[in-house]
This record gives C-alpha cells, structure tokens and sequence, in this order.
C-alpha cells in the first residue's frame, strides 16, 4: 500500500454519512470503500456495537468481493472508539474495550427513562416486539426512541430537528449529571462517562495507526455542537460535513480517483 498524500486515514461517522440510518451501506460506497482500501486506512467510527459494525458495513465490503488482505486496512471503532476491532487475516479480534460498570449503566438507564417519560417522548407502544429503546452498549448507553428496528420513515420523522433529544439530553443531564449526553442518528442519544467520546475514540486511532490528526480526513453528519461528530471538529481533526451518503460518494469518487492517478 502506497499513498503519497498527506492523508493516510479516512475515518467515517456511519448512519447518515455511509448509509441510510440502521441500513447496510449501498453498493456504490461498499465499492469505493473497498477500492480505496488500497489506498488509505479506512475507520468507521461509530456509537453503534460490533454487531451492527459486520452488518452494515463488513458484509456489504465481502458482497463486492474485498480481499482479506484489504480487510486488514478496515479498522473498526465501535461505541464512539471505546472499542476497537481489526481483523487479523482470519476473523476480527478485540484490542481494546472499555465498559462501563453496572451501576453507571442502570444510573444513565434510569436518568434517561424518567427524563423521556416526563417529557412524553417515551414511546414504548411503538417499539417492536423483543426490540428496546435503550441498549448496554457496554462502553455506552444507548437510547433509540422508537427502538433498533423501526421503519427509516418513522425514524426520520420523529425527531429532525433533534428538539425532542435535546430536551430530554438536557433533562438527563439534571437526573445525572455525572454523565455525558450526545445527539447521534436519526432517534438516538449517547451516554458515556466524560471524555469517552469520539475525541477518545480519535486519540486511540492516531495512537493505534501512529498517524497524526493532519494524515487523517474525517466525515460525518453532527458535526454541529451538541452532535456525536463535533468532537472530532473540536480536536481539529480536518472534517467533511455530510448531510447523506451521496454526499460522502461524491467526495470519495474524487479522492480515489486522484489515488489512481498518483
């Protein structure tokens, strides 16, 4: 692998930057990921667990035929980098985790319900069956207002302007404050002990890959304050704002073809 250019990373936010939210990548990014493995490291970095990880973006790079040794340039951070996985030419291995205990779980899982009930924004009726709006996340708590498997519609349209989040974000905040609160998705909140956010996820991957920030180009949606990818915009990390996943292939059709051409 050669890359002449400064950047050697690119790093991605996955629902809204590679894909529609909860859905598998397209086919047009698993092809553009899967040629510019060949060029850069690529990290998807990311609130979701491991197991979304495989179905959203590992499966759909094996339908376009990635190679294992390519598979060894895909570095996956899960839970906003409080976990991390690559996969050493057989199957994926674990570097590192970091969980949260069981009290902090059950002390976020508490603070968000009540805010979410207080508020009305708890919407138990629509969750599907054996679904669940919050999810241990391990090193993260997770809430998904309508559950992991409601329809895209129905997601996009419960809360786009992200004031339902915010108020319930604000509310938690007040039943525990000892927690931070992050905006991601399309119904979803991020709770994490302070500083487990994706400036840890971040400092873990320069210190994983030995880049620095300036060899890495990041891409994601939230990147407003408040959002799940402002922390990266605040380490001064060089970031592309996307608003969908025809934003980010239109940027990746000119990086590659500038890596061919090289």
């Amino acid at each position: 692998m050669y890359n002449k250019y400064m950047k050697k990373v690119l790093s991605f936010d996955i629902d809204q930057t590679l894909n529609i939210a909860k859905t598998p990548i397209p086919d047009e990014i698993a092809e553009l990921l899967r040629d510019l493995l060949d060029y850069y490291e690529i990290c998807p970095i990311s609130g979701q667990k491991f197991d979304q990880f495989l179905i959203q973006i590992v499966n759909r790079l094996k339908d376009v035929n990635v190679t294992n040794e390519q598979l060894k340039h895909l570095h996956l951070f899960v839970a906003q980098g409080t976990q991390y996985y690559r996969y050493n030419g057989q199957e994926w291995e674990q570097v590192y985790n970091y969980p949260l205990s069981d009290d902090q779980v059950a002390e976020i899982t508490k603070a968000i319900q009540q805010a979410a009930e207080e508020l009305g924004y708890w919407e138990q009726d629509k969750v599907a069956e054996g679904d669940e709006i919050i999810e241990n996340r391990l090193s993260q708590v997770t809430f998904s207002a309508l559950g992991q498997k409601a329809g895209t519609e129905a997601k996009y349209a419960w809360d786009p302007d992200c004031k339902k989040r915010e108020a319930i974000v604000a509310r938690a905040k007040e039943l525990a404050p000892s927690y931070e609160y992050e905006i991601g998705g399309t119904t979803s909140i991020n709770a994490f002990v302070p500083g487990m956010n994706k400036v840890f996820g971040m400092t873990h991957l320069l210190e994983e890959l030995n880049v620095t920030k300036e060899e890495v180009l990041y891409f994601g949606d939230m990147t407003q304050p408040g959002g799940n990818d402002y922390p990266v915009v605040q380490m001064g990390v060089d970031t592309i704002t996307v608003r969908s996943h025809e934003d980010t292939a239109y940027a990746l059709r000119g990086i590659l073809a500038i890596a061919k051409n090289s």
